[in-house]
């Protein structure tokens, strides 16, 4: 790995860092939030996983996240939303390539050379901040828009791996909206099955025992302003589901707030806290 930036913030080290990923081929960057806490002592760590035409700045330098994982104790890692380079496969629109990695494992033709967003979030990005870095072992996911999906879908998958999830405007079901469908159809091809195995909903259906076993804590965070609630998001296709299955959740719905970084910094600080009280 190579530190390519430091910068003090309140009582801490906002870091990025570069390395070579093997799942991903390709070189990939990520952000990392080190209290000083973390110079005496093993901490929980927090992924933070962004959506669409994202890198790992956007969360780092709009959200104001810092202050709160100073405060509460917690490492936070924000990685990049896609592989990266030259050789690396993409499209000319925002929603498909290169910023659009839809936190899955693509199976088709040159998708699927670099496109393991899912084994990098996983597997190859803890196993790496845990070599590197003084963490205790426990871990929680939380992300925006596409990122909110790839929170929620990895958590319900990877339970033993995760103490909560929590989401900002989450794509749902991708199955059921146009973006999802797009990104799908490319990197998983047609069978439908594929695709519910990175669907929340879907998920919701195969793993609610499991899910309602662990109690994980799900929290989801809404704005009604959101120019993308009703025709890419959906969120009461999760919350019906939920609702039916008998799982737990917690759904805020924000009266006046939209899809952007404003509606995150606004809301930042009480997901940290969320967190940080299942990572004790």
């Amino acid at each position: 790995m190579n530190l390519i930036q430091t910068h003090r913030i309140f009582n801490g080290q906002q870091q990025l860092w570069q390395h070579f990923s093997g799942c991903l081929n390709c070189e990939m960057k990520f952000a990392i939030y080190l209290p000083d806490t973390a110079k005496t002592e093993r901490l929980p760590v927090l992924y933070w996983l962004s959506g669409l035409t994202c890198t790992e700045q956007n969360f780092i330098t709009k959200s104001g996240y810092q202050r709160y994982a100073d405060e509460h104790n917690v490492i936070v890692v924000a990685p990049d939303t896609s592989p990266r380079g030259e050789g690396v496969a993409d499209d000319d629109a925002y929603d498909l390539g290169q910023g659009a990695g839809f936190y899955l494992n693509a199976t088709q033709g040159e998708w699927a050379k670099h496109y393991q967003m899912y084994d990098y979030i996983v597997k190859e990005l803890p196993d790496l901040i845990h070599k590197n870095f003084p963490t205790n072992g426990k871990q929680s996911i939380f992300g925006h828009s596409m990122g909110g999906h790839g929170a929620l879908t990895i958590a319900f998958k990877n339970l033993e791996n995760y103490q909560s999830v929590s989401a900002f405007s989450p794509i749902v079901t991708p199955m059921q909206v146009a973006w999802g469908q797009k990104a799908f159809t490319a990197y998983l091809g047609d069978d439908k099955q594929a695709w519910e195995d990175y669907d929340s909903v879907a998920l919701l259906q195969k793993h609610h025992i499991a899910i309602k076993q662990k109690n994980l804590p799900i929290l989801i965070e809404q704005g009604d302003k959101d120019e993308f609630l009703h025709t890419q998001l959906k969120p009461e296709l999760f919350c019906q589901m939920a609702d039916k299955l008998g799982v737990v959740y917690q759904f805020n719905l924000r009266a006046g707030f939209d899809h952007s970084y404003y509606f995150i910094a606004s809301f930042i600080g009480k997901h940290i806290a969320f967190h940080a009280k299942y990572l004790r």
